[in-house]
């Protein structure tokens, strides 16, 4: 079911909640010998919202009334909430040195592997205490390089996901 959101996104005040930078979190991956990436399971629609919120969000079907009891794909505020949920979860002070949480995109990182162990358990433990699911499709246990928030990252290098390039390099150039 998909609703459009556009109508309700220009009333919405925007969030002022801190996302984190993309080149400043990879760098805190430049020790790290290795690396877990994963990723939330259709990760806004784990997020839940306030009752007014609720009201708000209503979609008229074929049959009656569709309330959303989950944050949908499309709200303006979505990645701000969620990345407050994600903190929530995994607070910077008991995280900081080892973990990087970008919206819903979850990555441990070490240069040991007891303190890379120890955080995967302590990470999943977490997971499973907030009833959290991860695709398992797109996880990646324990490598020494990994694609992530569109870079090929590691302990020795960063650069730009060549897949990401190829996509942009294979469209046509326009002609207007």
């Amino acid at each position: 079911m998909v609703g459009d959101f556009r109508a309700l996104n220009t009333y919405t005040i925007p969030e002022r909640y801190p996302i984190p930078r993309i080149p400043e979190t990879l760098t805190q991956l430049s020790q790290a010998k290795f690396i877990t990436g994963m990723d939330d399971l259709k990760g806004f629609n784990q997020n839940i919202f306030t009752e007014n919120a609720k009201r708000l969000l209503k979609i008229i079907v074929y049959c009656g009334i569709f309330e959303y009891l989950r944050i949908p794909f499309g709200i303006k505020n979505a990645p701000y909430n969620y990345q407050i949920m994600m903190n929530t979860i995994f607070p910077k002070e008991f995280s900081e040195g080892w973990l990087i949480i970008y919206i819903d995109d979850i990555i441990v990182f070490s240069e040991t592997w007891y303190s890379h162990l120890t955080g995967l358990e302590i990470v999943l433990q977490n997971i499973e205490q907030v009833i959290m699911e991860i695709s398992l499709k797109k996880c990646h246990f324990a490598y020494s390089e990994l694609k992530a928030l569109g870079h090929a990252v590691s302990g020795l290098s960063l650069g730009i996901d060549k897949n990401k390039v190829a996509e942009v390099l294979l469209n046509p150039i326009p002609q207007t």
